[in-house]
């Protein structure tokens, strides 16, 4: 089978889906007739083809892992957590907790599109009344004292240079941080949206805090859900880091099954990485020491997400002032730069 080119879900649309797997299985109906349930009641809405294609690779196979993984519309971290929960026999788990993982991301996204939206909107008014003073008015007033026969004198020249210059130069940074919002937000639609957010991390070093206690919440999730289920130590690490987007946080996983296999202990292992903080470190060892390992990353998965939820909220909190102080400032500066050939102009009468 072909895989697929064409956008996928939407957060919300994911969450949705998510969430109608987990009550077909949690009500005990065959997941094939489920799919095709599912797929009948989105017939003829704009990602019908997706429900179909899913549902029919149900049928064909037997799993949902098997019918995703051949569509790149499904999200890679969704995919292989359903595997994981096909493996572990807790699907129905898996999906409840992807459910409210999309449907946070869903929010978070909203949130951070309502604080940029206005001051985007807010720059991109500015560029055009900027052009319109720099481009029209000023030449008028040029023209008209021209016309009166009123020259200008030498400072006023200057101050009509000065002023002109500084217009340009704040139409010119606003345009390409306009420009570099936009594309960046586009590109986050594509498949550059991983190099996109690596750079958003380099940029604002908070946010690559927040992605790596993103990572320590899926690790410790995963693991939670592959130890409680019987899977072996080493297995569980490798499907782990299978799920994880992140290459760092994933070589990081890799590392513990290394250490494990040289004679480590598990809580060892962990704390060497650096994956964890040190008080969530002193409780792995607990943990291991009582055999409740997997308890205990289960709590740590649900305090990391509850952390990144939090950040992101503080992060987002902060958007929408910060843009319109700027503006505010830009707004000033542009003001300045039509009021210094004013002066110009009128010292010359």
């Amino acid at each position: 089978m072909l895989k697929s080119k064409k956008q996928g879900l939407s957060a919300a649309e994911l969450s949705n889906f998510c969430g109608q797997v987990a009550l077909i299985l949690e009500a005990g109906l065959p997941l094939y007739d489920g799919m095709e349930t599912l797929a009948g009641a989105d017939k003829g809405s704009e990602n019908a083809d997706i429900y179909v294609s899913a549902s029919k690779g149900v049928t064909e196979t037997g799993s949902l892992y098997d019918a995703l993984k051949e569509d790149e519309r499904w999200p890679k971290y969704l995919v292989e957590m359903v595997r994981i929960g096909e493996r572990s026999g807790q699907l129905d788990k898996v999906m409840r907790g992807l459910e409210e993982y999309y449907a946070r991301e869903d929010r978070i996204r909203s949130s951070i599109v309502s604080a940029v939206t206005y001051p985007l909107v807010l720059g991109a008014m500015l560029i055009v009344i900027v052009l319109i003073l720099l481009w029209k008015v000023l030449p008028v007033f040029r023209r008209v004292l021209n016309s009166m026969g009123v020259g200008l004198t030498e400072s006023g020249s200057a101050l009509m240079r000065v002023g002109e210059a500084v217009g340009w130069i704040i139409l010119v940074l606003v345009a390409i941080v306009v420009v570099a919002v936009v594309v960046g937000a586009l590109l986050m639609r594509t498949k550059h949206r991983d190099k996109v957010l690596s750079l958003v991390q380099k940029m604002v070093p908070s946010m690559n805090t927040l992605n790596q206690k993103l990572s320590a919440a899926r690790v410790a999730s995963v693991l939670s859900m592959m130890l409680s289920s019987g899977f072996p130590t080493d297995e569980a690490l490798d499907m782990t880091s299978a799920v994880l987007e992140d290459k760092n946080a994933a070589g990081k996983v890799q590392s513990i099954r290394a250490s494990l296999e040289a004679g480590g202990t598990f809580a060892e292992a962990i704390t060497n990485t650096g994956l964890f903080d040190d008080l969530h470190n002193r409780m792995i060892a607990m943990g291991s020491a009582t055999g409740r390992e997997d308890q205990v990353l289960g709590k740590m998965a649900s305090l990391y997400e509850d952390q990144v939820e939090e950040g992101i909220t503080r992060l987002v909190a902060i958007i929408e002032p910060s843009l319109v102080a700027l503006l505010s400032i830009v707004i000033g500066a542009v003001l300045l730069s039509v009021m210094l050939p004013m002066a110009g102009i009128l010292t010359s009468l």
